[in-house]
């Protein structure tokens, strides 16, 4: 009966043999692929690594927009610095009054009319001609003033307008400049988080990796210590045999 015992535990204690070398064989594997993982993985970290965008500066094209402002002070004038006096009309009426008094004096002679007559009569002519001649200088010089404003007017409507142009030129410029640093900082930035996010789940399947390798190498040391104990137990069981010293 002894005997039976032990060979059943020796049978028993050898299958227990085999299942630890099937672990042990079994355990190696799973190290080996977990090894070939985190190889894997760590390439990818690498290779991800060295294909970082380089950090950029998105207002490395940024000018000076000041030299769109320019000086517009030369075209400005003073419409009124060469105004002039009118007195081409004062001098023709003038003449017309000095001939007038001419002929009216020789009528006076032919007829005979006193002296006092024809020298008021005279006086009379001479001082509606002035009248006349002055109201016309004064029309002229008014129309000279009035196109001296509108030319003033029309200068500096010209200047705002022009003032106007560049302050938009100016504003969109840096409009422009500004879009144009956004959308770079923006098309880095995606960049960047799409990168990071690839080196994340690269380096959690190389963690994963190093997990895998962890537990195999468990599994091993786990299997060697049941092949051990089931050694042991051959040993005891043999040991018990009758006759056996």
């Amino acid at each position: 009966m002894a005997l039976f015992t032990a060979i059943a535990a020796g049978v028993g204690a050898a299958a227990a043999v085999g299942g630890t070398l099937a672990g042990i064989s079994d355990a190696n594997k799973q190290r080996k692929a977990a090894e070939r993982d985190k190889a894997r993985a760590q390439r990818e970290v690498e290779s991800l690594k060295r294909s970082r965008q380089s950090v950029i500066n998105p207002y490395a094209g940024t000018t000076d927009l000041s030299s769109m402002a320019k000086d517009l002070s030369g075209q400005m004038s003073n419409p009124f610095a060469n105004l002039g006096v009118a007195t081409q009309a004062a001098e023709i009426k003038i003449e017309e009054a000095d001939i007038a008094l001419a002929n009216t004096l020789d009528t006076l002679r032919a007829t005979g009319a006193s002296a006092g007559g024809a020298t008021a009569l005279a006086q009379a002519a001479l001082q509606s001609k002035k009248d006349v001649a002055a109201s016309i200088e004064q029309q002229e010089a008014q129309n000279e003033k009035l196109r001296a404003q509108g030319e003033q007017q029309l200068n500096q409507m010209k200047i705002s307008e022009q003032q106007r142009l560049q302050s938009i030129a100016i504003s969109e410029g840096q409009r422009v400049q500004a879009a144009d640093a956004a959308g770079k900082q923006f098309v880095f930035g995606t960049k960047e988080n799409r990168l990071n996010a690839d080196l994340d789940r690269a380096a959690g399947l190389q963690t994963q990796a190093q997990q895998s390798i962890a537990d195999a190498n468990a599994a091993k040391s786990s299997a060697i210590a049941g092949g051990i104990s089931a050694v042991g137990s051959i040993g005891a069981a043999f040991a018990s045999v009758p006759g056996k010293e």
